[in-house]
């Protein structure tokens, strides 16, 4: 207990050095629960990517479609469960061509094969029994104030209906939630049915399927077979698991988890160097102090703990704001409007935060720790 006063004191010898030290921490924990939201909103999709899914879609590219007729085929491959097609609405609401996604899906499959799609048993009665039927994410829901029985105006981009002009109205029907954190709340689902019978072109088409599968072992073998059916067709697939195609779906923003790690890497060298050379000048400032220390009887182990005790305390302070301060600032949601759906701080990037403290305040005080620990008391009085 003797060692918190001498702590405390060495802190206000020039607490404008101490303030600075403890503000460049602060920020560089801001930064790092930031760039760990990003991380984690491009990494959602992939972690929350069931085992037993795969996504068939046109070899070519995603935009362009498949026969309907390849649902029926595909569901007599063995180890098929569910298959569900798909297709991109691509609409636009108010103006925002970026709004949130519109996704036609056949709901009672589409709800199977994704159980952590949460609604009540009323709403999935009330989207069997409305043609016009939808539902939306809750985030959408929150940001756009929709409620159910609201009315849905989308301006159709390459989906002409029927009746002309390029306007679509859906019913919102329900809200879901994610079973997780991580699950995408900011699309907005429609019967497929609808589009098919009211679009102008695209008939006998689809834009992808969804598979539920047996056996999660055997899906390299799955993807196999389903491929090699439309072989040398004029709709060739590809197939792969939910989580290769969600990985490669966020790749093409680039590696963005390689970006984050040097970036963070980058910042903490900085602040481990600025963190380091503070402590190293304080005990070089103090050797005098420190002699005295030693004289009266202070032990080797007195002064390694009392250096390294002063650093990680600064440590400490500064993460444990800069934790707190950058985790409510994620809570206050996706500062891009929409792009990031699952943009949050996971516990363990927290309790990784934490662990970076600890270790940056071990490290930028070991050094000064091990020589305040081996100074000789005489040597020192006489520099002094």
């Amino acid at each position: 207990m003797k060692l918190i006063p001498l702590i405390l004191s060495n802190f206000k010898r020039h607490k404008l050095r101490t303030i600075l030290t403890i503000l460049s921490i602060i920020v560089a924990f801001i930064l790092f629960a930031y760039l760990s939201a990003i991380r984690n909103a491009f990494r959602a999709g992939i972690t929350v990517a069931g085992a037993d899914r795969l996504i068939t879609r046109n070899r070519v590219t995603l935009i362009q479609p498949l026969p309907k007729a390849y649902e029926s085929q595909i569901e007599q491959i063995p180890g098929v469960s569910i298959v569900t097609k798909a297709s991109w609405f691509g609409g636009i609401y108010q103006d925002k061509p970026q709004a949130f996604p519109q996704i036609a899906v056949d709901p009672d499959e589409f709800l199977q094969v994704y159980p952590e799609f949460i609604l009540t048993a009323d709403e999935k009665k009330a989207w069997d029994a409305t043609k016009t039927g939808c539902i939306v994410g809750k985030k959408v829901a929150e940001k756009y104030g929709f409620k159910v029985g609201d009315k849905i105006p989308i301006k159709a981009t390459f989906n002409t209906p029927k009746s002309g002009g390029s306007l679509w109205t859906f019913d919102v029907v329900g809200i879901y939630h994610g079973a997780k954190p991580e699950t995408d709340e900011t699309t907005m689902y429609f019967r497929h049915d609808y589009l098919e019978e009211n679009r102008l072109r695209g008939e006998g088409l689809t834009g992808w399927y969804y598979l539920k599968i047996a056996d999660p072992k055997k899906a390299e073998e799955i993807v196999r077979r389903v491929d090699e059916r439309f072989a040398n067709s004029p709709y060739e697939t590809k197939t792969e698991t939910e989580k290769a195609f969600m990985r490669g779906f966020a790749e093409q923003a680039g590696n963005i988890g390689a970006i984050v790690v040097f970036i963070l890497t980058a910042v903490f060298f900085t602040i481990l160097v600025v963190a380091a050379n503070t402590m190293a000048q304080a005990v070089r400032e103090r050797i005098g102090e420190l002699g005295v220390l030693k004289a009266i009887g202070f032990t080797d182990g007195q002064m390694l703990g009392l250096i390294l005790a002063e650093s990680l305390l600064i440590a400490l302070i500064g993460g444990a704001v800069g934790l707190a301060l950058g985790a409510s600032f994620v809570k206050k949601g996706d500062p891009t409007g929409g792009g990031l759906p699952a943009f949050l701080l996971p516990t363990t990037d927290f309790l990784m935060g934490v662990a970076f403290v600890i270790l940056l305040g071990i490290i930028t005080g070991l050094w000064p720790a091990l020589q305040a620990m081996r100074l000789n008391a005489v040597d020192a009085l006489r520099r002094e």
